[in-house]
């Protein structure tokens, strides 16, 4: 049997990019979220996320279609159910990489989940990042910085928490865990 891994942290955290440096490693499936949100850059549907119309999640919400999903800065964020059972019942872990609020209604159905935070070195080295992206606007990133300060203390809910100094030594901290459970 797998095991479900849920990775959190603050937007602009690099956990995306930690993420993927996992699954680059091959040790865990990538549950990907459906959001109705719009694609940023270079992101396609079925890669980063599944993008939905807001009405197509909300049909999915109502069929329980979802293992969890919430609404963050005015847009749903979800993760498909099928998949994640499908992958654990074929004996592979699989990473949610999903928000605070998420997790917390993971951990009610799923209690048996692993919980990571990854925490940023720094709130200025947050900041630096948000702006980094260069997707956002001000009124976006004072509004990510907000929340960044309101999820950072619920860290202690999670089963671990690891700061992300760089992606390597992140991921390799993470893949510690995997192996030791």
């Amino acid at each position: 049997m797998g095991k479900l891994f849920v990775v959190s942290g603050p937007a602009g955290t690099g956990k995306g990019t930690v993420v993927k440096e996992l699954i680059a490693r091959g040790v865990a499936e990538l549950s990907i979220s459906a959001t109705t949100r719009a694609p940023r850059g270079q992101e396609k549907n079925g890669i980063e996320y599944h993008f939905l119309q807001r009405e197509e999640f909300e049909k999915l919400i109502s069929e329980d279609g979802f293992l969890e999903y919430a609404e963050y800065c005015g847009n749903y964020y979800g993760s498909p159910k099928k998949p994640i059972d499908e992958w654990i019942s074929q004996g592979k872990n699989v990473i949610l990489e999903i928000e605070v609020q998420g997790y917390q209604k993971i951990k009610e159905k799923r209690p048996d989940c692993v919980g990571i935070f990854i925490m940023p070195p720094s709130l200025e080295e947050l900041e630096k990042r948000l702006r980094g992206r260069n997707t956002e606007t001000e009124e976006q990133i004072q509004k990510r910085l907000k929340r960044a300060g309101e999820e950072i203390p619920l860290s202690k809910l999670y089963d671990y928490v690891v700061v992300n100094d760089t992606v390597e030594k992140c991921a390799d901290e993470i893949e510690k865990i995997f192996d030791n459970i």
